[in-house]
């Protein structure tokens, strides 16, 4: 297992590493160890590879991930896993904001909580959120899942298109456009693969409420035409 001290090893060749992989390589599984909060670790991942990090980092950590599994044994700064691909992205800790933004897919499992903007523009992305969540939480959410264990902030979904919202606890307030809808059982079914992914095993879906778009800013009314 490649092993990187950032104190001693500068961060370009830790992701030089990663992105230079020759195909058939058994080198595979790496351990970042003082990150020391540098920014951008562990960021354009496009192969199956593991890195654990020993520590926390700074923003953009596994940001554009594409098949890779990050751990990041800390907490983590400003847009963790921003638009990423795929693959899984694992904190420890807690995540500053706009965690998971403009996520296409793949899995973002935050262990504590998450501040303001969690999933802004996610495409595609799921995020488990074991803690709670900030104000402005999946706002223009397009498509993808966010699970939130705890409570949710201000103006939850605001401006959703088709993005789902699960949250456990109480949710401040939602944004434009965003209301309660049912949980049906395909949401039941959904949300319990997406807990065990997130290996949360003492909660049960049922305790969840759902959130989605009322699917009124982004479809024509006649009835109000006079105003566009």
């Amino acid at each position: 297992m490649p092993v990187f001290d950032l104190s001693q090893t500068p961060l370009r060749a830790l992701n030089s590493a990663l992105h230079g992989l020759s195909a058939g390589t058994n080198d595979t599984a790496f351990e970042v160890v003082n990150p020391r909060g540098h920014h951008a670790v562990a960021v354009g991942i496009d192969s199956p590879v593991t890195v654990e990090v020993r520590g926390s980092v700074g923003y953009y950590c596994a940001g554009m991930n594409d098949g890779g599994t990050v751990t990041v044994h800390g907490s983590a700064g400003p847009g963790v896993a921003e638009n990423m691909m795929s693959g899984t992205v694992v904190i420890e800790g807690d995540a500053s904001q706009y965690a998971g933004a403009t996520g296409r897919g793949g899995l973002l499992v935050i262990k504590g909580n998450a501040a303001s903007r969690c999933g802004i523009s996610m495409k595609g992305i799921d995020i488990v959120v074991h803690g709670s969540i900030g104000h402005m939480s999946a706002f223009m959410g397009q498509s993808g899942h966010l699970v939130v264990l705890g409570d949710a902030g201000e103006a939850l979904g605001d401006s959703l298109y088709e993005a789902k919202l699960f949250v456990r606890g109480t949710v401040k307030s939602l944004g434009a456009d965003c209301i309660e809808k049912p949980l049906r059982p395909e949401h039941i079914e959904k949300l319990r693969e997406l807990l065990d992914k997130a290996g949360v095993t003492d909660v049960q879906p049922e305790e969840f409420k759902r959130y989605g778009s009322a699917r009124k800013l982004y479809n024509f009314n006649i009835d109000n035409a006079e105003a566009y």
